[in-house]
């Protein structure tokens, strides 16, 4: 398949900038990266296709003689580079690595700077009622978490002096170690990445530049959200290391089980048990919501696990539209505890049934007719 052109992949004009590589590279990069699309095949071959890209346009000779023989140009010199060497530079493969992922991952840059660290993420869970869930309420929270010392703001460093660039990696933070034709690169043993040692640590954070606190954290929960659902606390996480940005910290909520109402989504629905007069003759009956009490209308001769709608009585979804209906599924209950003459005039209710043949009941003759096809081998 013909390769497409360099200057497309990256989405960029011939004129552009080594900035603008670099920062199409990236927004790519991060797109298509094979750790945030895993068994994506298409996305992982978008990921080598910038990537390549990203090493010719990069790289001032390279770009040049791309940009006055194309594809053959870059393939000629591959070709001629490889004969010489009898390989491509691995040490070229992992610049392009070092500079464009060392900035989106917090690694290494070039120069000798030293490695900047974003804080971590924290996950909180806020266990809600059902009603809190729907209509929204604000909770206080307990964060307990790494921030920035505030004797040394983050250096590590006690007062008075300051950490130094560390002699065996020259500050950043990484190491090359030859193995055989290979030069592989590993975080820095002395440093452990930082590119930088701290002499005489602070007494407060003994060196780290953080230390553990509890903060009251006041989170206001949306109304509709339901289980699974995260609240974002943007910089709320653990403070970062070496001057990098903290972390945020992600509010996750749990609904409880109500003891009515089921949730689907927007919807709820409910069981309403109905006298066996109610479901004969018809009546009313009154139904909760989240909003208080309605009188729901039943209709003569209504079967047990009909199903009415009530519009508009269930939840509004934290992510917009239209508030969703409370469908109420009426249960005829069994009356229970009879007394003797209670018994005797049922059966003389059900004699007067019988007596008028099969109209009454035609749900139960048309169960009956369906068992008969069954078992003569017919169709049901």
């Amino acid at each position: 398949m013909a390769k497409r052109d360099y200057y497309k992949v990256l989405d960029l004009a011939r004129n552009a900038s080594e900035v603008e590589i670099k920062k199409s590279y990236r927004r790519l990069a991060m797109k298509f990266h094979p750790d945030r699309n895993p068994g994506d095949h298409e996305a992982e071959e978008k990921f080598k296709e910038a990537k390549e890209a990203y090493e010719v346009l990069s790289d001032a000779q390279k770009r040049g003689v791309y940009d006055q023989h194309g594809h053959a140009g870059i393939a000629a010199s591959r070709n001629a580079q490889a004969g010489a060497s009898g390989f491509a530079s691995a040490e070229a493969f992992s610049d392009i690595f070092g500079d464009v992922f060392g900035d989106i991952f917090g690694g290494a840059r070039r120069g000798g700077a030293s490695q900047v660290y974003r804080g971590a993420d924290l996950r909180y869970e806020v266990e809600l009622d059902l009603a809190e869930a729907v209509f929204g309420r604000t909770i206080e929270i307990d964060a307990h978490r790494f921030v920035e010392c505030e004797l040394c703001h983050g250096t590590g460093a006690a007062k008075g002096s300051a950490p130094v660039t560390c002699d065996t990696c020259s500050g950043s933070g990484q190491v090359r170690v030859s193995q055989g034709f290979f030069t592989l690169q590993q975080t820095c043993p002395h440093c452990r990445g930082s590119g930088r040692i701290v002499r005489n640590p602070c007494d407060q954070c003994l060196g780290q530049g953080r230390i553990r606190r509890n903060k009251k954290l006041s989170v206001k929960i949306p109304a509709g959200v339901d289980n699974g659902d995260r609240v974002r606390l943007s910089g709320e996480g653990e403070a970062g290391r070496n001057g990098g940005p903290a972390g945020d910290l992600y509010v996750e909520v749990r609904v409880r089980e109500h003891a009515i109402f089921e949730r689907d989504g927007v919807h709820l629905s409910c069981e309403v048990p109905i006298s066996f007069m109610a479901a004969t003759l018809g009546g009313t009956v009154e139904v909760p919501t989240l909003d208080g009490h309605v009188v729901l209308k039943i209709p003569s001769e209504s079967q047990s696990g009909r199903v009415f709608r009530l519009r508009e009585k269930g939840v509004k979804s934290v992510r917009g539209g239209s508030r969703g209906d409370l469908f109420c599924r009426v249960v005829v209950e069994t009356p229970v505890n009879l007394s003797q003459e209670q018994r005797t005039l049922l059966r003389e209710f059900d004699q007067s049934l019988l007596r008028d043949g099969d109209k009454h009941t035609p749900r139960h003759v048309g169960f009956l007719e369906a068992v008969k096809r069954f078992f003569a081998g017919g169709q049901t």
